[in-house]
């Protein structure tokens, strides 16, 4: 019975972010116009030699899509905090960190997930190789979503403070820094023609730990930082 209700919550959550994020779809769309707005600039700034574009090309998508996601990353509580739904969920007899690990699947879904569905467009805007799109989409795959665990622990602490974008962007960029070494790290061992499955392999373990923990902080840290 109690496993029917946690299910049954989670799944009322998700319909209800999910409408709410429909009916701001444009908001969608943001994170992926700041990507593409900041990847066309790297033409311009380096001139348009192919053989350089190429090469800085994973790192140049990774860092875009890390500060795309960041942008809309104070957004994960702010609206239910606005509107008293956060106290609601303090209040649930459901696990706490169930139904923030349901809305951290809402945030990757609205965020990561289109920003992922438009990197062969940047890529071609760069002119990645054919050969290392899959290596690049793999590493997005698996480093989005660890970045938006990583993101949900420091917006938990940092929820109940005004203005806290500053302070959330110090807090996210060090822990980011692993995810983005390996992720783009990926990527270029492969255009070298070096062995790039090992760092793919870290950040599924890193993925893997961050979804069992990652909730659990986020959860514990909410409960800190509400009055």
């Amino acid at each position: 019975m109690r496993e029917a209700t946690a299910t049954s919550a989670c799944r009322a959550l998700l319909q209800r972010d999910l409408r709410l994020l429909w009916r701001r779809r444009g908001d969608a769309l943001s994170p992926v116009l700041f990507a593409l707005l900041v990847i066309s600039l790297f033409p311009f700034a380096l001139g348009p030699e192919p053989a350089i574009l190429a090469r800085i090309a994973p790192a140049v998508i990774w860092v875009a899509l890390l500060l795309a996601g960041l942008l809309s990353l104070d957004t994960l509580f702010r609206g239910d905090l606005d509107d008293g739904s956060l106290e609601q969920l303090l209040l649930a007899p459901q696990p706490l960190a169930l139904l923030v690990a349901c809305k951290i699947l809402v945030h990757w879904l609205s965020t990561a997930l289109p920003l992922i569905v438009a990197t062969p467009l940047f890529a071609a805007l760069l002119g990645l190789p054919a050969a290392q799109l899959p290596v690049l989409l793999a590493s997005l795959a698996l480093g989005t979503p660890l970045l938006s665990l990583i993101g949900a622990v420091v917006v938990a602490l940092t929820v109940g403070m005004r203005r806290s974008g500053m302070l959330l962007a110090l807090l996210s960029l060090p822990l980011y820094v692993p995810v983005l070494i390996f992720g783009a790290g990926s990527v270029m061992a492969a255009a070298q023609g070096l062995p790039h499955q090992g760092a793919l392999l870290l950040l599924g373990a890193g993925l893997a730990l961050g979804a069992v923990l990652a909730p659990l902080a986020a959860a514990a840290a909410l409960r800190i930082a509400m009055p």
